[in-house]
C-alpha cells in the first residue's frame, strides 16, 4: 500500500535546495522531458534546470508566443500548443508528439489554475478539476505509447492545498456551494491520487509516478487573488514583500525536479514528496507544517478516482496494459 511508504528517506536535500542543485551531477543527455506550463514560475525554473542537465525539454503551452519569448534564450527547448481545458487540444498535441516517434522519459505535470471564480469547461466540468487533473490525466494516458520502456517518471505538481478538500464524490463539479479554495484543494488531492494509482498500475512496465508539494511560493499562479486577500492570508506584508518561509521559484521547482531525477527514489513510487524528500503523513490540519493527508495517498480512493476520470475522459491506456 502506498500509504506505508510515506517516510523520509534522507535525500541530502532540503527546503532551500534549488532545482539546479538537485540535478548537479545528473546527466540527462539524450532524455526527453515534457513540462506542462514550463514557461513561467516554477515550470520555467524546472525547464531551465533540466535543459542545463542535458535534457531536451518539450513545453506544451496554451500561450505559445508567450512561452517562446520566455524560453528563447534556453537551448534544447521546444514549445508546442496545448490547452489542458480542451480534450481535443490534448488529443491533437499528443498525436503530434507520437507522430515524431520519440520517447518521453519524464513528464512534469506542472501547469494549473488556482482560485478561479466559478467556471465550467468541457461538458460542465468544474475548471480546477478539469484543468489541473482531467487534462493531465488525458495527456499522460494519450502519451503512454511514448513513455520510455526502460523507465519513465511522471511527476504531478500537487499542493498542501489538498488539506482543504478530499474528493467530493457526491458533488465533484460543485453544483452547489462553490468555494474557490475547496475547488482548488480537490484538484490537488486528485493530482496526488493520480500519482498513487498510476504508479500502482504502471510500475510493472517501468512507469513510476510521484506527487510533489513545491512549498509556498509567489508566482503568476496567484494572479486571480486580490492584493488585500494575499495580505489577509499572510502571504505578503502590507509592503508587498512575501512572508518568511516562502521559497524562491528556484527552490519551489526543486522538489519536482528531484522527484523526476533522483536515483534514490527508484525503489519508491506513488509517494507524495515535499522539500526534496518523501513526505510524512500529516498528523494535524496545519498546512504550513505540511506532510500529506491520508486521503491523498489512499489506494482505494486512487483507484476509484482513476475509474471515474477514465469514464469522464473516455481514456485508460494503462489498465489495459498493466501486467
Amino acid at each position: 500500500m502506498a500509504i506505508t511508504q510515506q517516510h523520509r528517506i534522507g535525500s541530502g536535500f532540503g527546503p532551500r535546495s534549488t532545482a539546479g542543485e538537485v540535478v548537479d551531477g545528473v546527466d540527462l543527455t539524450g532524455k526527453t522531458v515534457l513540462v506542462t506550463g514550463g514557461y513561467s514560475g516554477l515550470g520555467k525554473e524546472a525547464t531551465v534546470a533540466l535543459a542545463r542537465a542535458g535534457a531536451h525539454v518539450v513545453v506544451p503551452a496554451r500561450r505559445v508566443e508567450t512561452a517562446r519569448k520566455a524560453l528563447c534564450d534556453i537551448e534544447s527547448v521546444e514549445v508546442d500548443e496545448l490547452d489542458l481545458a480542451d480534450l481535443d487540444s490534448v488529443r491533437t498535441f499528443s498525436e503530434r508528439f507520437l507522430d515524431t516517434g520519440r520517447t518521453v522519459d519524464i513528464i512534469i505535470a506542472n501547469a494549473g489554475v488556482m482560485a478561479y471564480p466559478r467556471r465550467q469547461v468541457g461538458p460542465g466540468w468544474e475548471a480546477h478539476f478539469a484543468i489541473n487533473h482531467l487534462g493531465h490525466f488525458a495527456l499522460v494516458n494519450r502519451l503512454r505509447p511514448a513513455l520510455a520502456p526502460n523507465g519513465a517518471r511522471v511527476v504531478m505538481v500537487a499542493s498542501s492545498a489538498h488539506f482543504l478538500s478530499d474528493i467530493r464524490w457526491s458533488d465533484l463539479h460543485f453544483s452547489r456551494g462553490y468555494d474557490i479554495w475547496q475547488a482548488y484543494g480537490q484538484s490537488k488531492t486528485a493530482n496526488a491520487l493520480f500519482a498513487t494509482h498510476l504508479d500502482a498500475i504502471g510500475a510493472a512496465s517501468g512507469v513510476r509516478a510521484y506527487a510533489v508539494h513545491p512549498g509556498s511560493i509567489l508566482t503568476p499562479l496567484q494572479r486571480n487573488i486580490a492584493h488585500a486577500e494575499q495580505v489577509a492570508q499572510g502571504w505578503i506584508g502590507s509592503d508587498g514583500r512575501q512572508a518568511d518561509g516562502f521559497k524562491t521559484p528556484a527552490e519551489g521547482a526543486a522538489t519536482a525536479v528531484w522527484a523526476a531525477t533522483a536515483a534514490s527514489l527508484a525503489e519508491f513510487g506513488g509517494v507524495y514528496c515535499q522539500d526534496c524528500d518523501v513526505a510524512e503523513l500529516a498528523t494535524d490540519d496545519d498546512m504550513l507544517v505540511g506532510g500529506v493527508k491520508a486521503w491523498a495517498v489512499e489506494p482505494a480512493s486512487a483507484e476509484r478516482l482513476w475509474a471515474l476520470s477514465s469514464e469522464l475522459t473516455g481514456l485508460d491506456d494503462f489498465t489495459d496494459h498493466a501486467h
